[in-house]
This record gives structure tokens, sequence and C-alpha cells, in this order.
């Protein structure tokens, strides 16, 4: 893996972190506070749902490098390895200019919102920095894209990683009755 894939790990797997962290900590402070002693805070719930958001779209960026993403593959699968190959290329190609368009219209939306000065509902924050993932997921898209694109066109890659949800299905169902066999066999 190259340095810049290394950064771009660490990065997005630090922000991830830190994100389900600070979500975790501020929800259960919240509940406590709630039902133990019928306060809260006013901008807890606010909050909490933009570090959500910003967990998930930080998070389809790292499902592209960890191949956590469902797709429908079967056709792909049985193509001939140079024509998957450009096949995977077109869809990646694809992939980058349905970002470039979310990047755009990201940037046009936190622009009007920076311009019109809209701050949060309970924060004392401007809006536009709360929304600002919108453009930032993109680009971390993107770069996962063109990582992708560029292993495509070195031979590394022959296209997406993807989730396999039959083969993960019948792996546990195999783990459970192998499981059911072994405690049966104990139990006699």
């Amino acid at each position: 893996m190259s340095k810049l894939g290394q950064i771009i790990n660490n990065f997005e797997e630090g922000i991830i972190a830190l994100l389900l962290a600070s979500m975790t900590i501020l929800v259960f402070v919240e509940v406590v506070l709630r039902f133990g002693f019928s306060i809260g805070f006013m901008w807890g719930e606010e909050l909490t749902l933009h570090l959500s958001a910003w967990m998930v779209l930080f998070g389809v960026s790292y499902g592209i490098k960890v191949g956590s993403h469902i797709g429908v593959d079967a056709l792909v699968r049985i193509l001939p390895t140079k024509i998957r190959k450009i096949v995977s290329a077109i869809a990646v190609i694809a992939c980058l200019a349905y970002t470039g368009l979310f990047m755009e219209g990201s940037w046009v939306y936190l622009s009007k919102i920076r311009m019109l000065g809209i701050e949060m509902e309970d924060l004392p924050l401007p809006k536009w920095i709360a929304h600002s993932i919108l453009f930032i997921s993109m680009v971390m898209i993107a770069i996962r894209l063109l990582m992708l694109l560029w292993a495509i066109f070195t031979g590394k890659a022959e296209g997406f990683t993807l989730t396999d949800e039959a083969k993960d299905s019948m792996h546990l169902a195999q783990e459970t009755k192998a499981s059911a066999t072994t405690e049966g066999g104990e139990s006699a």
C-alpha cells in the first residue's frame, strides 16, 4: 500500500473511531442525565445526529477500501479478466462522475448557507461547518475511487471488492450447524 493510502486509512480510521466514541459517550451521558436526574443538554440530540452523519459519510469512503459495500457483480464475475477490468474501470469512472456531481452540489449548498449565515438550531455553530462533511466525504470517496482506478490500471485489482452476502450467510449457517453438532455431542 502506498504512503498516501496508509495516511488516508489512518485518518479515516481515527476519525471514525473518534466519532463513534464521542457519540457513545454523549448518548450515555444524555440518557443518565435524562432518566437519572430529569435534566439534559438541549443540544445533545442535534450533536448526536450530526456526529452520526459524519461517521456514516466517512464510513462510505472507508467501505470502498475494505470492501464492505454491497453490489451486484454476478455478470461481471463471469466475464474474462481483461473485459472484467474494462467494465470495472467504466464503473469506477461512472462513480467518479456521480461523486463529482455530488461534490459540486454540496459546494453550492455549503456556499449558500455560509453566505446566508445560517446557524444550527441548538448549537452555536454555523450550519455550513456542521454540513461540510457532504463535501469532505465526496473528496474522500473520489480519492478512494481514483486509488481503485489506478489499481485496476496497474493490475493490482480487477474491480470493486464487494461483500458476498450469500457466501457470508453460508459460512454462518455452517458455523451454526457445526456449533449445534458440537453442543449436541457434548451433552450426550
